[in-house]
């Protein structure tokens, strides 16, 4: 498909990234300070209300027209600036319940309290705290740069990207009731590469998921008398196991598939059997037929380990889907003609345009919403220390540390740097004299 000819990427003069270098090597200071601040208070999905406070309040002072709540804690905000192209940008705000071992001063210490009690810590370890950064810090650089150009900008603070539900939640919470349709869509993500290394590749790039819980009933009793129960602490053991035959044993080698059982939550005694355990999945996949075989055979696994166990018809396993997302796949003509942008500021060696596609998962691509025919492209930035990184390597490593992991951590020279690609790549969207 063809991208139209509003949302083709304009290359950038000497001088007008001589202004964005310059506009955010002068704002540096406020966009550390910033993004500690927002990575000292993480917010888990749909609790962003801290974040997406700041992201109002920043973005108001520049004369954004703001809509706040949103799919709960999201935030739409438009600048218009004249004719020209709609050009949509998204930072999701949420973190991970997953306690920080940097040893950075600005570390995050901590914990909350979830609605069934319990307490987990909370941190940015997969990036999104820079996410707001680089979003703020080019909003305010395009401001102070609007003779420049003209067009539309619509930026949005998008809350639980991890559960993979907050874009549904936005558009199915009538988003397209208060922006106008973008002509395009772009968004950035952290990676454990070197800062400078920016990778904008073509096609399929993220796999689809889907996160299940599957809630196993049994008969509770003591744990000295099992044969007077039924254990669905046992059901959700063989269960977990039996899921690994799924992916090696149903799908074809040369198709993408991942089950990962991340939790089981059953009991709180060493000597009760309790009535019912949850196992917390997730499924990886870029093609539809993988996904079905994967979800059918999670049931089919389930309901017969169950049975075997003596479980009625009206008690097999229930399964219960809590938010997934297609396959993120970049537009080929967009990713070509930013990379292409990209490389004439940065140098063609820091852009790469050819990478394995992951199994990891995202949804910004489900803001489109209403409209799955717009152009879209996402890019991945390079977060990491080159020395830690160049470290890493010399390990026989392939990066430093990975997302998710509890020493993930964005070197700060990654902050204005980040802010810099992101207003590059929009400005190279919007119309310009």
């Amino acid at each position: 498909m063809s991208i139209p000819a509003e949302s083709s990427v304009k290359p950038l003069s000497d001088a007008l990234i001589a202004d964005v270098n310059q506009l955010i090597d002068d704002d540096r200071e406020r966009l550390v300070e910033l993004f500690k601040g927002i990575h000292r208070n993480p917010e888990l999905a749909f609790m962003e209300t801290q974040t997406a406070r700041i992201v109002e309040l920043n973005l108001q002072n520049l004369g954004f027209d703001i809509t706040t709540g949103i799919g709960t804690t999201g935030v739409a905000a438009i600048y218009r600036n004249g004719d020209g192209p709609t050009v949509m940008y998204r930072a999701d705000m949420d973190a991970l319940p997953v306690e920080e071992e940097t040893d950075v001063e600005y570390a995050s210490k901590k914990r909350v309290t979830l609605d069934d009690g319990t307490e987990v810590p909370v941190a940015h370890v997969c990036g999104h705290d820079a996410h707001v950064t680089w979003m703020l810090g080019m909003a305010k650089a395009l401001i102070a740069l609007k003779d420049q150009w003209s067009g539309t900008l619509i930026l949005i603070g998008q809350p639980a990207e991890e559960p993979i539900t907050g874009a549904k939640a936005m558009v199915d919470d009538g988003l397209y009731n208060y922006i106008p349709k973008p002509d395009v869509l772009i968004g950035m993500h952290t990676a454990p590469a070197p800062v400078g290394v920016v990778v904008s590749s073509p096609g399929p790039r993220l796999a689809g998921t889907d996160q299940l819980d599957v809630l196993f009933h049994g008969v509770g009793g003591h744990g000295s008398m099992p044969q007077k129960a039924k254990d669905p602490v046992l059901m959700a053991a063989l269960a977990v196991v039996e899921y690994q035959t799924i992916v090696s044993r149903m799908i074809d080698p040369q198709k993408t598939a991942v089950l990962t059982v991340g939790a089981i939550d059953a009991g709180t005694g060493n000597n009760v059997i309790p009535s019912s355990a949850l196992v917390k999945a997730n499924l990886r996949w870029y093609d539809t037929e993988v996904r079905e075989i994967m979800l059918d055979a999670v049931k089919s696994v389930s309901e017969g380990i169950a049975r075997t166990y003596g479980m009625g018809e009206d008690q097999l396993p229930e399964i219960i889907m809590k938010g997934g997302s297609s396959p993120l796949v970049n537009d080929p003509e967009l990713s070509a003609q930013i990379a292409t942008s990209l490389g004439a500021v940065l140098g063609d060696t820091l852009v790469v345009t050819e990478s394995p596609r992951a199994t990891g998962s995202e949804d910004v691509q489900l803001l489109k919403g209403p409209y799955p025919d717009m152009p879209f492209t996402y890019l991945m930035v390079g977060i990491a220390d080159p020395d830690v990184f160049a470290a890493a390597v010399a390990r026989g490593e392939e990066f430093p540390y990975a997302p998710h992991n509890p020493n993930y951590l964005v070197d700060l020279s990654a902050i204005p740097h980040g802010s810099k690609i992101a207003t590059y790549a929009m400005l190279g969207l919007l119309n310009r004299d």
